[in-house]
């Protein structure tokens, strides 16, 4: 499988690509349409082996960098050069309008709390 994704990214020269049709085996359904991949696979296949790699090495650039044989400098750009590839995920959305008067209602928050919310929505 690994093989075959390298394949597929070679091919594709760092174009953009796109899923025109998913097939799940077991169930013996096909879905055809427009899917995009997901961020991490639009990483050229040398960047997804080092994000691998820095996840199995716990985040330790010290471990990186023997892996790799580069410098501490040299981790931290080539992480900070994906990082900018790919999109911000926020963890913890803003809360609607409804969440903050459900909050103050239920006198979670203060109004004061309650009207900073509003204004950052």
């Amino acid at each position: 499988m690994i093989n075959e994704w390298q394949e597929l990214t070679a091919l594709s020269e760092g174009s953009p690509m796109v899923v025109e049709r998913i097939r799940f085996e077991k169930r013996g359904i096909t879905v055809e349409g427009h899917f995009e991949l997901p961020p991490l696979a639009r990483l050229t296949m040398e960047d997804q082996i080092f994000i691998i790699a820095f996840i199995q090495s716990h985040g330790s650039i010290k471990e990186m960098e023997a892996v790799f044989g580069i410098s501490y400098p040299t981790v931290k750009n080539r992480l900070n050069k994906i990082a900018d590839q790919l999109e911000f995920v926020q963890i913890n959305p803003p809360s609607s309008r409804s969440e903050v008067l459900d909050q103050l209602d239920s006198d979670e928050i203060s109004v004061d709390e309650a009207l900073e919310k509003l204004r950052g929505i």
